[in-house]
């Protein structure tokens, strides 16, 4: 099998490669590597030493050297797969199409991935001759790693739950933006930092009048001062209350469970409001979960703990949860902390939870590397 890999060098793209390297994934296909800026030009040393790897760069947008791949897993974004998904197919071209950007999540034709959760819809769309695998938004997959197995066990009839997304949700330049500020801000009151015996009060109206005096070109991404700040607004504004990213919460939760438009079963109402916060990394959902029934809170924990291997059950104390459920935790890393599991005053069928995953692994590349070994196999 032939394996095209498109947009290999941004966050997400070099988070998977990275993966896919340690897990020795290289070696099982040819790959052949494609550019948008560099097309003719040789393969990186560090890639060019991989088994069955062609050595030049291939261009991103010729449609007869992406026909020639049986598989293309691509990372470069939703203009990308805008501008070259449609065109391959009318092409000929009948292979299988693995995608991080969102454009394609919603078609009929199209499955969301994420195997610990839904192979068996997986399995089902592949029996189908379905050939589209779309990685989910960000948030919603770290939240089902972490307690998808209430949805299996079909416990939930509701949940709602506000975000706690990092800057890098919304991509490298965002991080970048985040620490730059983080700098001017320090640096704005530096000297009375260094004096114990400035006035707390002093700083802060300093550090006030920094964060509102930030221009245009230091707010580029975020539009607004995202250090000592939080912006309770993600993504396009739907034009009812809503905005993109919190319609995602409900729409993508069902569809990658098999549930509402196009499946056999009602969709479970989900309903979010979406927080951008000045964390690096990781994406944090708080969640009020209501049962369809009372079940006892030691079952759930041992049904969460036991659904997957990347779980990490966090006991709901004070100590274990300032220290293990965490954004500094969980980077890097591939483990879903789930802690603060506790049943709400609100009643015995109310669970409160709070799940925590890094963004950039179940959160985008490794449900890609996933569907690229299962069609391996197939």
């Amino acid at each position: 099998m032939r394996v095209g890999l498109v947009g290999w060098r941004g966050m997400v793209g070099s988070v998977l490669m990275s993966r896919m390297v340690d897990e020795s994934d290289f070696g099982l296909f040819d790959a052949r590597f494609f550019s948008t800026s560099n097309a003719g030009g040789q393969l990186p040393a560090g890639l060019a030493v991989l088994p069955r790897v062609e050595p030049r760069l291939y261009d991103a947008s010729d449609l007869a050297s992406l026909q020639e791949c049986d598989v293309v897993l691509t990372c470069q974004g939703s203009d990308y797969t805008k501008q070259v998904y449609e065109p391959l197919r009318k092409a000929g071209w009948s292979g299988y199409w693995i995608d991080a950007a969102k454009t394609l999540r919603m078609n009929d034709d199209a499955i969301i991935v994420l195997d610990p959760v839904n192979q068996p819809v997986i399995d089902q769309a592949l029996n189908k001759g379905i050939k589209n695998f779309v990685g989910g938004n960000c948030t919603v997959s770290c939240m089902l790693m972490g307690v998808g197995a209430l949805f299996k066990a079909g416990l939930v009839e509701f949940i709602a739950a506000t975000t706690y997304q990092a800057a890098s949700g919304g991509g490298a330049q965002h991080m970048r933006e985040l620490l730059n500020q983080m700098g001017s801000l320090n640096a704005s009151v530096r000297q009375l930092l260094d004096d114990p015996a400035s006035a707390i009060l002093e700083i802060d109206r300093q550090v006030l009048q920094t964060q509102k005096g930030l221009s245009a070109e230091q707010t580029q991404h975020f539009l607004v001062p995202l250090a000592g700040n939080l912006i309770p607004w993600i993504d396009a504004d739907r034009g009812d209350g809503t905005s993109l990213e919190e319609w995602k919460g409900g729409a993508e939760t069902n569809k990658i469970l098999g549930r509402g438009p196009g499946f056999n079963q009602p969709a479970i109402p989900i309903d979010s409001i979406c927080v951008r916060i000045g964390a690096m990394r990781c994406h944090s959902q708080s969640l009020t979960i209501k049962l369809n029934k009372n079940v006892p809170l030691k079952d759930i924990e041992q049904m969460i703990a036991e659904d997957n291997p990347w779980v990490r059950l966090v006991p709901n104390t004070k100590e274990d949860s300032i220290h293990h459920l965490t954004p500094i935790q969980v980077t890097g890393s591939l483990n879903i902390a789930v802690g603060r599991l506790r049943k709400l005053a609100l009643g015995d069928q109310y669970l409160g939870a709070f799940t925590i995953g890094d963004q950039l692994l179940w959160g985008a590349a490794e449900p890609l590397r996933r569907m690229l070994r299962i069609l391996l196999k197939a």
